[in-house]
């Protein structure tokens, strides 16, 4: 099993949503999702996880790494809607990460996103796709 992700841009902050499972078998994937992450918007990331249905901790050591790669771009990563426990592998250069118990509390944290702006995601998405999609990611 691995992830599908969708990435969607809004005014103040970007929104990275992941559903599946964040397992050793979806790092690349994940991995190759905040490389889209950072090359294409700005400021603040939340990463999305209510879609997630787990993550073992090779999949938490994935997000610490992402939060040291959006910070090295002067980037803050958040988390909104942790799978199972609440709790992340500690590895101790992690940057601080804010810990939101859905999206709708991370978005209002940022006084409510601002409308989307544009959105991409992996071709196997669930859901509706309204904005422009990749393919082949």
């Amino acid at each position: 099993m691995t992830i599908e992700w969708r990435y969607t841009l809004h005014p103040r902050l970007s929104v990275l949503s992941l559903s599946g499972y964040l397992g050793a078998d979806a790092v690349g994937r994940f991995s190759g999702a905040v490389g889209w992450v950072l090359a294409r918007g700005t400021g603040p990331v939340v990463l999305d996880l209510t879609g997630l249905r787990g993550w073992s901790a090779g999949g938490q050591l994935a997000v610490a790494e992402a939060a040291r790669r959006l910070a090295g771009e002067g980037r803050g990563l958040e988390l909104a809607a942790i799978p199972a426990d609440g709790s992340l592998v500690p590895t101790g250069d992690t940057p601080q990460m804010a810990v939101h118990c859905d999206l709708e509390a991370a978005l209002a944290a940022h006084h409510g996103g601002g409308e989307e702006q544009r959105e991409w995601c992996s071709d196997d998405w669930p859901g509706t796709r309204t904005l422009a999609t990749p393919s082949g990611i």
